[in-house]
């Protein structure tokens, strides 16, 4: 369990907050990590939000020409998903705080009445994974800021060894409020597009690693909750069996309290997420097939391709686990020895089952985060694909 509060952690330390949350759990704070909003945090935010016009200026400046058009657009809309979840990570910093509080404290709570080591093995198995992703998410967000940032240096160099005249290249397709061509103005763009990818990189894979990390939590915790709903004795005495039935509903309350306020943090991510994704793969997908004779070219887009697909994927599979292990709690109770139990305080049980019918979704507006949405925008982009080659 200790590794994944590790892995919240970093997440918080590469967007530049401390490890000490709030201790008083108010909205006031502290100057530690749980306290008010710093001078650097507002910084990022602004420092990524800076790039936005620029970016919106080149898209507009090559608007007759769709190949560059788009390939400033795909950039674009990336910068305004991570602002996105600058803005919300800000704005809910005292719940993502409280949350891994929450879960350290269930985790103490929990290891207190573990007995022979048995049963809470979830996370340790789970956490494998969640990092697994995480690792795999940052490395594709890495090498593709890698190459854009890289790529114009090796033309450089190329060229010169040729000694053939070459108009030099930002990393990114923005235009700058100055001249960016000649120097000293290229090396201010590329040291500052240098930092905006920084930053944009360490918040995007920050924020997507602290939701997969929640949600892996929560689905042991259910997991966990299941197996003590199939393993409580219903033959003991009403005392002990309403002080067991007890338990099990506070920590039924207490993962449906903390599902509900992850959704509601990352509500607006979410929605950006899914909205931002579906314009992203059009954008990408029409530069792939119109960029079929270059594999340099077919190789980037398909890194980037793949980076925000696998970004759109840890919202899917973190919001499945949640829908799916929140319904087999009502699955465990139709197996445990329910029946042993006196009939006046089987009635009790009813009220476990019932609540676990009901859908725990992590979605904003009409978006659901599931697997069966992202596979639905997988197909919409081979569909896309079919409708590019159909019409060229």
């Amino acid at each position: 369990m200790a590794h994944i509060f590790k892995l919240q952690e970093y997440c918080l330390r590469a967007m530049g907050h401390s490890h000490e949350p709030d201790s008083s759990g108010s909205g006031s704070g502290s100057s530690s990590g749980g306290g008010a909003l710093s001078l650097k945090h507002v910084v990022s935010l602004l420092f990524a939000a800076s790039a936005q016009y620029p970016l919106i200026h080149n898209v507009v400046y090559h608007r007759n020409d769709m190949e560059l058009a788009t390939a400033g657009m795909s950039v674009l809309l990336t910068n305004l998903l991570t602002l996105f979840k600058i803005a919300t990570f800000l704005v809910y910093k005292q719940d993502f705080w409280r949350m891994i509080q929450s879960f350290r404290q269930m985790h103490q709570q929990s290891s207190r009445n573990i007995r022979d080591g048995d049963g809470y093995g979830y996370v340790a198995e789970a956490n494998k994974l969640a990092s697994l992703l995480g690792r795999a998410y940052c490395t594709s967000c890495a090498a593709t800021g890698l190459y854009f940032m890289v790529s114009p240096i090796l033309k450089i160099i190329a060229n010169s060894w040729r000694g053939t005249t070459y108009v030099r290249e930002l990393p990114m397709p923005l235009r700058l409020p100055f001249n960016y061509v000649d120097s000293p103005g290229y090396e201010i763009g590329f040291v500052y597009i240098l930092l905006v990818t920084i930053v944009v990189v360490s918040y995007a894979s920050a924020v997507d690693g602290l939701f997969i990390s929640f949600a892996i939590n929560l689905r042991a915790h259910f997991q966990t909750l299941q197996r003590d709903i199939q393993t409580t004795d219903f033959s003991q005495s009403e005392h002990e069996f309403r002080k067991a039935l007890k338990d099990l509903v506070d920590y039924h309350v207490r993962l449906l309290s903390l599902s509900k306020r992850l959704r509601v943090m990352y509500m607006p991510i979410v929605f950006g997420q899914f909205f931002i994704t579906s314009l992203l793969v059009g954008v990408i997908i029409y530069q792939l097939v119109t960029n079929m004779d270059s594999i340099m070219a077919l190789l980037v887009y398909l890194s980037f391709l793949g980076s925000i697909m696998l970004q759109l994927f840890i919202y899917c599979y973190g919001g499945e686990i949640i829908k799916v292990e929140s319904h087999r709690v009502d699955v465990a109770v139709q197996l445990s020895n329910w029946y042993q139990a006196a009939p006046k305080l089987r009635r009790s049980l009813a009220f476990i089952i019932l609540r676990s019918q009901r859908d725990l979704l992590i979605k904003a507006g009409f978006y659901e985060a599931s697997l069966g949405n992202f596979l639905a925008i997988c197909r919409a982009a081979l569909s896309f694909i079919t409708l590019i080659k159909s019409i060229e």
